[in-house]
């Protein structure tokens, strides 16, 4: 029972994470370009930061539950006298889920607050470059989450 609590936790984590990065990536972010420089930043930096807040949890929930979920899978093996191997899956999706948390704490930690600052001074041009170092690494993120959930779930 809970194997199966922390699984669901991971997966709405990762659908929360991975979704809001698509919506963001390929709706929101070409819907608001017509925009003019100041209400698109602004626009923007409101919309990422509380999604980035919610990223803070949802990433934690996502790293929390996959590392209590394979303690548990490993306590088990030894305590029913086996050794533990973790899986290919397991290993690529832990290794790619760690990567994703590095990338989203570079993300949030110093390109946001370069855009968190442009916007305080409304220096919307430096406020339009931030967002422009933001956008390659959520499509790494994008493309990475894509992959884990493609990889595990066709291996």
């Amino acid at each position: 029972m809970i194997y199966s609590a922390l699984k669901l936790v991971h997966l709405l984590s990762v659908i929360v994470w991975i979704g809001g990065m698509v919506f963001v990536h390929f709706f929101l972010r070409p819907a608001v370009a017509a925009l003019e420089a100041p209400p698109r930043v602004r626009l923007m930096h409101d919309v990422l930061g509380r999604f980035f807040r919610a990223v803070l949890v949802v990433a934690s929930l996502t790293l929390i539950s996959g590392l209590w979920m394979i303690g548990r899978v490993a306590k088990q093996a030894v305590q029913s006298g086996g050794s533990f191997a973790m899986p290919l899956d397991w290993t690529v999706m832990t290794v790619l889920g760690i990567s994703m948390v590095l990338i989203f704490g570079h993300i949030r930690f110093s390109l946001y607050k370069r855009l968190d600052r442009a916007v305080a001074a409304g220096d919307w041009v430096a406020g339009g470059a931030a967002l422009a170092s933001i956008r390659p690494w959520v499509a790494i993120n994008i493309a990475l989450g894509a992959g884990i959930v493609c990889f595990t779930l066709l291996v």
